[in-house]
């Protein structure tokens, strides 16, 4: 079941602490395309198509990244993308959008997803692993 744009970025901005959800729309717009280019096949798909459609197009159509990004670096990708972010708060902005990935995505989609991306993103999405 496809999530509503409205509840989705809500989400995002109560989870991220923002003031407007415009905010929460940028956080959400340069997370999922970076992840978008760390997913590949039916779980790229799978995943787009629970999301509201402007944001299943961004993960379907990701900025290209030449290898998987450890987790850090994403962090980093993600606060180069965003005017005046820091790795701090690009953290912040990461683990509020890719939490409310992992609700809208369900166990078992977010069990195959977390296959895809190196260690670490576990935390991200608010779903640790045991190791």
């Amino acid at each position: 079941m496809t999530v509503r744009r409205e509840a989705f970025l809500e989400h995002v901005r109560e989870r991220g602490e923002y003031e407007t959800v415009q905010e929460a729309q940028r956080a959400s717009r340069v997370v999922l395309a970076l992840l978008g280019a760390h997913l590949v096949g039916q779980v790229r798909a799978q995943l787009a198509a629970r999301l509201p459609e402007e944001f299943a197009l961004i993960l379907l159509n990701p900025l290209q990244s030449a290898e998987p990004l450890s987790p850090e670096r994403f962090v980093r990708a993600t606060a180069a993308w965003i005017e005046g972010a820091t790795e701090q708060t690009a953290t912040w902005d990461v683990s509020a959008v890719l939490s409310t990935v992992a609700d809208t995505a369900g166990e078992d989609l977010m069990g195959q997803l977390l296959l895809q991306l190196p260690a670490g993103y576990d935390l991200y999405f608010g779903r640790p692993q045991r190791t």
